[in-house]
């Protein structure tokens, strides 16, 4: 395995010199990241590149870096850690986890969109039809555009939900809650009625709590 995973990443290298922005191998596995102007041409030749020949999208997952490396405080506000590099340009990104079944080798491609606010990168349903459903989910959950994309709406959630529920500042109780009103036969939304609160195990937050010191 060790062997495969230096030849790819020469290949990649040899291949891929001028539109890489890292190539990092570890715990047996190989990690590319490239810009998103660069995606869909490097994305095709990985898939149709004899030497390559990475036929298939196993997965495609969104990102947020946004608390990345970042301790959380007493007063619950998170804090940049000085011991963690700030490696990441942007605060969405998208990984994509290739198969080259041809070669049985596996690769990830993360990808960072360049606009936080409103985070969007090209559909790579084109070159692999499967990525339909996993750039919904992303869109869903994280937020992020995928142009191009031939029917993007979101596919867990329901359509009123609120935002993005895996952007870290999401509320882990919502914005909204929904609830069947037997007076209006009807689905209606309210404001959220849980009252937020951070919940930590008690033999965490009480001191020598059991007897134990």
């Amino acid at each position: 395995m060790a062997a495969d995973l230096n030849l790819l990443t020469a290949k990649l290298n040899e291949k891929f010199s001028s539109q890489i922005v890292s190539l990092d191998k570890q715990l047996k596995e190989v990690t590319l990241v490239i810009r998103a102007g660069d995606m869909l041409s490097v994305l095709t030749r990985l898939r149709d590149d004899a030497d390559l020949h990475f036929e298939q999208l196993i997965d495609l997952c969104g990102l947020d870096y946004s608390t990345y490396g970042s301790d959380l405080s007493e007063g619950g506000a998170y804090l940049k850690s000085d011991l963690v590099p700030d490696l990441f340009p942007s605060r969405f990104a998208v990984a994509y986890h290739l198969l080259s079944i041809k070669h049985n080798v596996r690769l990830r491609v993360r990808v960072f969109a360049q606009d936080d606010s409103l985070p969007i990168l090209d559909s790579v349903a084109p070159i692999w039809p499967c990525a339909n459903w996993y750039e919904r989910e992303a869109f869903d959950l994280y937020g992020i555009v995928f142009t191009g994309h031939p029917d993007l709406r979101r596919i867990l959630t329901d359509y009123g939900f609120v935002g993005n529920p895996f952007r870290k500042d999401f509320p882990l109780s919502g914005n909204v809650e929904m609830r069947y009103d037997a007076e209006q036969q009807r689905v209606i939304y309210q404001p959220v009625t849980i009252e937020p609160r951070e919940v930590t195990p008690r033999i965490v937050r009480e001191e020598h709590y059991g007897g134990l010191k």
